[in-house]
C-alpha cells in the first residue's frame, strides 16, 4: 500500500494465482478507482468514476479476499483477487467515504453548487443569500 495526494494503492499478494510476477494494483482516489495489471509487453487499466460505483463486494477466504467493484450501469465491473482482508475492507471504506464526501458537497466547485448551511438546500456556489430561506451565507 502506498499513498500519494489522497490516492492510495493496494497491491495483491504475489502468493496468489496471476500475481506472481506482475501484481494487480487497485488505486482509490477521491475521483476514481483504477485497477491496473502489467504484463511483459503491455499494461491493462480499468477505471470507474466514484460517482458511478453502485457497490463494492468482498468475498473473504482463509488468507485472501476477492473484490468486486460494480458500476451503476451494470457493465465495466472491476474484479481483483489476492488482497488481504484488511486491504479489501480499506478499499471498500475509502470508496464509501469518497462517495459520501461527494454527496455532501465537498466537491461543489466541480458542479458550481453547494448546500446552504441553514436549510441544506442546494444553491449556487457564489450565492450570498439563500433563495430558499433568505438567510445570508
Amino acid at each position: 500500500m502506498s499513498s500519494t495526494e489522497n490516492t492510495q494503492t493496494f497491491a495483491a499478494s504475489r502468493w496468489t494465482k496471476g500475481n506472481r510476477i506482475f501484481r494487480t494494483k487497485i488505486s482509490v482516489s477521491p475521483v476514481q478507482v483504477i485497477k491496473s495489471k502489467r504484463s511483459w509487453f503491455s499494461s491493462d487499466e480499468e477505471s470507474i468514476n466514484i460517482r458511478h460505483i453502485s457497490s463494492v463486494r468482498i468475498k473473504t477466504g482463509v488468507l485472501w479476499s476477492d473484490i468486486w467493484i460494480e458500476s451503476s450501469g451494470g457493465t465495466n465491473q472491476i474484479y481483483s483477487h489476492g488482497h488481504t482482508k484488511r486491504d479489501a475492507q480499506r478499499i471498500k471504506q475509502m470508496v464509501e467515504d469518497h462517495q459520501r464526501t461527494f454527496k455532501e458537497g465537498a466537491f461543489s466547485d466541480l458542479t458550481g453548487t453547494r448546500k446552504c448551511p441553514h436549510c441544506a438546500e442546494t444553491i449556487k456556489a457564489d450565492a450570498k443569500v439563500c433563495r430558499f430561506c433568505n438567510r445570508e451565507i
